[in-house]
């Protein structure tokens, strides 16, 4: 029962998570803002909705674990996502095709990622009211980081670049906010389940709620970005694919830096266990390797597999097996 209600909250997140993005997409091109900052900030953050629902939950239902697990198993994730749609598109390499700019975007992502872990195991105690102040910087760093991306969009003129044909079959301004509005409010009713049945999930293997957050749940709440990626690199938009899974994981810290508003037993970052920092790290150096690649933007083919994306691929499994190893209760 705990499995069915597990895969029926995942089918239900990931078809409102795909709404979600296709509307944030309509709204980008109604108000005409630029490729880029729709990928790492609107589309980015509609697709990581459920990453956030999910967070909160956690902290609803008393499994910070669980949470944090999550966000960082969710970074780690769209890495993967990002190697792997480049591995299978051997004629159009998406790390050599999409523009330097991404380097901004990556690297705030790097940023916040090594903030976050070092708050986690540097274990501050100062708070403001219940608030850590670790979560205040973070969410500061955020917001500062995507007024350098929305600068940086304004200054290469993307947003008037939207022609007519763009907008074609597009739902219309109002009707787009309308379908994401109610979108939401689909992951906000959804989200419980998927949290209370990955609870029982990890009582029922024995198998930290940590490790399930990282492995089981972030998979389910990043399958919208494999969704979104995908259809972006099949229709040739590989500067909104990398957008949205950098700026997804800009976010994800976003919403670990959020949390502590709701927690108010103290301050979040403190009931992250240490381990879970490795999930962290392992999402910082995955990122690392995208902004790495991004940036060189030359041929590094071992055999006919590009280096720089299976480097990220093999990364993450063994990151996997890493946090399996420490996942194991008694």
């Amino acid at each position: 029962m705990i499995w069915l209600e597990f895969l029926v909250s995942a089918a239900l997140i990931v078809l409102a998570a795909m709404k979600l993005a296709e509307c944030a997409h309509a709204i980008a091109l109604r108000t005409k803002l630029g490729g880029m900052f729709v990928g790492t900030l609107l589309l980015a953050g509609a697709t990581s909705l459920p990453e956030l629902f999910t967070t909160l939950n956690s902290i609803n239902q008393g499994v910070p674990a669980l949470a944090a697990g999550n966000i960082f198993g969710s970074s780690m994730f769209n890495m993967l996502i990002l190697a792997v749609l480049d591995l299978a598109s051997p004629r159009t390499r998406i790390l050599r095709r999409v523009a330097v700019n991404h380097a901004l975007s990556a690297s705030i992502a790097v940023l916040l990622t090594g903030m976050a872990v070092l708050f986690v195991l540097a274990d501050i105690g100062i708070q403001i009211g219940w608030v850590g102040l670790d979560s205040m910087m973070l969410v500061g760093m955020y917001w500062l980081g995507m007024a350098l991306v929305y600068g940086r969009n304004r200054i290469r003129g993307e947003p008037a670049d939207v022609a007519p044909a763009d907008v074609q079959g597009v739902l219309g301004l109002a009707p787009a906010v309308l379908c994401f509005l109610g979108a939401t409010v689909v992951l906000v009713m959804v989200t419980p389940w998927l949290v209370h049945s990955s609870v029982g999930i990890a009582e029922a293997t024995g198998l930290s709620e940590g490790f399930i957050g990282a492995a089981l749940v972030a998979v389910v709440t990043s399958l919208p970005e494999v969704v979104t990626a995908a259809a972006a690199v099949r229709i040739g938009a590989h500067d909104l694919a990398v957008g949205n899974l950098f700026g997804s994981n800009i976010f994800n810290i976003f919403a670990l830096g959020s949390t502590d508003l709701f927690y108010f037993q103290g301050r979040f970052l403190a009931t992250v266990e240490p381990t879970l920092a490795l999930a962290g790290l392992a999402g910082l150096l995955l990122t690392s390797l995208g902004l790495v690649a991004t940036l060189a933007q030359v041929e590094r083919r071992l055999l006919f597999v590009e280096v720089d994306a299976l480097l990220i691929f093999l990364g993450y499994l063994g990151a996997m097996l890493l946090l399996y190893s420490r996942g194991i209760v008694g």
